[in-house]
């Protein structure tokens, strides 16, 4: 009998690699090329790419602007490892930053290159609203994810997560998110409550953290309304509000920052995955002046300077000097919403319903395990989408946002062949 490994040739992954791996065992192939929505298997197959590396690639693989300015950068022997020193690579990126994002929007904020990862950029806010408040307690909501290291992972709501940690994991205190109850609920309100009651046991936290979309949590969204009552609760008690962006911005969900319509003023905001435009290992903090206290060095890491990151960043960014993509967020994404909505109806076996903003769209199944037989069947058929959610039972569309509508159109061709498929065979 042929076996998996056999066919995807990962026997020397399964036999040398940690248990820990997991994206490669819902994706079986040795994978050789990428460029734009598309990969390539190392036995030539072809796959439309529904997952963007988790957020990571909103410009699609090997984008050939930013690749021009790589290599580049590299021919001329610019500087790759700079830790925190001042590089022309960062320079351009800190120049351009201010000019395309941050002037135009009257936002006035410190930048950190706190690390080269999302959860580094979390950690870095976390620690800034202790030290600057003086409080210990960070408060984030239910189903939540917010990063792998210990502090970013007190944070997080997802159990399995969490039980890595092999230790505590305190100083936090979880509140229900938007909706999280379904009956109408103001969620706000009743975190306001605590606040105001002496006797609730909820002191006022350092700072408030939260995604406006919950991306690992299953694509809920918060209403824009309820995310601008948290900033005037925040305001109201002098906590810190900290937006975690690192897969809903970067123009996932229409605008640069997902909080932009809200109208709020984050104290902080963490950046990573699509600010560098290409993939490669980055991520930022942008924070309001008067909070910028941290002590030379008081956080750092030998991997803040990606400079391949700053050049592939700085290309990134011009794809914000008008509101073009922005435009054609919104309208694929309502393009992919009224498609998964559509079928929701016409597939009830699958006690389907659609959630989410932009080109982060989620098809929930209330049926387990169904979800994964889903995607796995798309992934034979040359379509990669991640599940989300405690669960598994959301299907994520989350396709470059670049990519063209002859492919938009294949690729959910595809994933409702493969519903069909699968409830024909559970029948």
């Amino acid at each position: 009998m042929t076996t998996t490994d056999e066919k995807s040739n990962l026997g020397v992954f399964n036999e040398h690699e940690s248990e820990v791996r997991s994206y490669c065992r819902n994706f079986p192939t040795i994978f050789v090329k990428a460029k734009g929505h598309l990969l390539w298997g190392k036995d030539g197959k072809e796959y439309i790419d529904f997952f963007a590396g988790a957020g990571a690639l909103n410009y699609g693989h090997n984008h050939p602007k930013m690749k021009e300015k790589l290599m580049e950068h590299i021919e001329k022997d610019g500087v790759t490892h700079g830790l925190d020193m001042a590089t022309d690579a960062k320079e351009e990126l800190i120049k351009k930053l201010q000019e395309i994002i941050l002037k135009p929007r009257n936002m006035d904020y410190k930048i950190m290159f706190p690390g080269p990862t999302g959860t580094n950029a979390v950690e870095s806010a976390l620690k800034l609203a202790r030290k600057v408040t003086g409080r210990e307690k960070i408060m984030n909501f239910t189903n939540a994810f917010h990063g792998m290291t210990l502090g970013a992972l007190a944070v997080t709501g997802n159990e399995s997560k969490r039980q890595g940690a092999g230790v505590s994991l305190p100083n936090t205190v979880v509140m229900p998110f938007d909706n999280f109850f379904g009956d109408g609920t103001d969620t706000a309100q009743y975190i306001e409550r605590f606040f105001e009651n002496k006797g609730s046991g909820v002191s006022i936290p350092a700072a408030i953290i939260l995604e406006t979309v919950q991306g690992e949590g299953g694509i809920n969204v918060a209403s824009f309304e309820w995310i601008k009552r948290i900033g005037d609760l925040c305001k109201k008690w002098g906590i810190f509000l900290i937006i975690d962006d690192i897969q809903a911005g970067v123009g996932r969900t229409g605008p640069f920052f997902s909080f932009e319509p809200a109208g709020v003023d984050p104290d902080i905001i963490c950046l990573s995955k699509s600010i560098g435009g290409y993939g490669l290992p980055f991520a930022l903090t942008l924070m309001k002046p008067e909070h910028d206290i941290f002590n030379p060095g008081e956080h750092n890491g030998t991997f803040r300077g990606n400079n391949l990151a700053f050049v592939t960043a700085t290309e990134a960014l011009n794809f914000w000097k008008d509101d073009t993509l922005t435009k054609e967020v919104a309208r694929k994404g309502e393009k992919v919403h009224q498609f998964l909505k559509a079928l929701a109806e016409k597939y009830p076996e699958l006690h389907g319903h659609v959630r989410g903003r932009g080109l982060m769209q989620g098809l929930v199944c209330d049926v387990e395990g169904l979800t994964n037989t889903i995607t796995a069947t798309a992934f034979e058929k040359g379509l990669i989408s991640e599940t989300a959610g405690m669960n598994d039972e959301v299907i994520k569309v989350m396709p470059p946002l670049t990519i063209d509508n002859e492919a938009l159109d294949k690729g959910l061709a595809i994933l409702e062949e493969s519903i069909k498929e699968t409830l024909s065979k559970k029948d």
